[in-house]
Formats: structure tokens, sequence, C-alpha cells
């Protein structure tokens, strides 16, 4: 089964995010994927990746992605936050963590941790040990 993975970055983060999902390029052509809006478009003019694009997170796209994991249409997110920078949509950032939390969805929210993940992912579906 494909993966479904969930691609947001903050605005100082898309650049880290189009580096990371560089390297992992080809999994990730292999797999179902959602992005916010700028993050999403980046992701397809820049990688050629084929992704469903929501709104942009501070008009609620952090939202609509949280929806999906609720529904169980999610198997994994990748959330490059900037932890530096105050985001006036922070409450919709929490809930979309906290619905990562409540219903046992990976969440990396940063680079390293994003590694980890793709890794794994790509492992588990080329066959490798879970």
């Amino acid at each position: 089964m494909k993966a479904r993975i969930a691609l947001i970055a903050h605005d100082k983060k898309k650049d880290e995010m189009i580096a990371l999902a560089g390297q992992y390029v080809e999994f990730l052509r292999g797999c179902t994927l959602c992005a916010t809006g700028t993050t999403g478009g980046r992701l397809v003019n820049e990688l050629g990746l084929t992704v469903e694009r929501k709104h942009s997170g501070p008009f609620g796209g952090d939202l609509q992605i949280g929806a999906m994991l609720v529904e169980g249409q999610i198997d994994a997110v990748i959330f490059l936050r900037d932890p530096m920078t105050p985001q006036p949509h922070e409450p919709d950032i929490n809930a979309l963590v906290r619905a990562c939390d409540v219903h046992n969805v990976a969440c990396a929210t940063n680079p390293a941790s994003g590694h980890m993940l793709l890794s794994h992912l790509r492992e588990r579906q080329t066959g490798g040990v879970l």
C-alpha cells in the first residue's frame, strides 16, 4: 500500500523541505502526498511531485490536513516548524500536532526526524524490516 504523507513547512523552513524531499524524491513519487499551499506548489514546481494542495496554513490548510488525518487518510506528517517565529495560526498548528498524538500518526517536526521517518517508510515500502 502506498504511504500517505502530509508535507508542511513554515516559510523559513520551505527550502529545508525541498532539500529533504529532494533526497527522497523517487520514493515520494510512489506515495500519495498532500501539502499546504505554498509548500505543495514548490514540491510540484521544483521536484515534479504530484501533490494534493490544501490551503496555506494561516488560511486553514493545517486544519484541512488534520481533518484528513482524523479520517484515517494520512499515515505520516512531516511538519517543518519554525520555532523561532511566532505564527498567527498557532492554535491550528497545535491542533494538528495534537491530532497526530491522539491518532498515533508519526509526526516529524525537523529535518533530522523527517529523514528518519522517510527512511523508515521507504524501507517498509520496499520490503525492508519494519
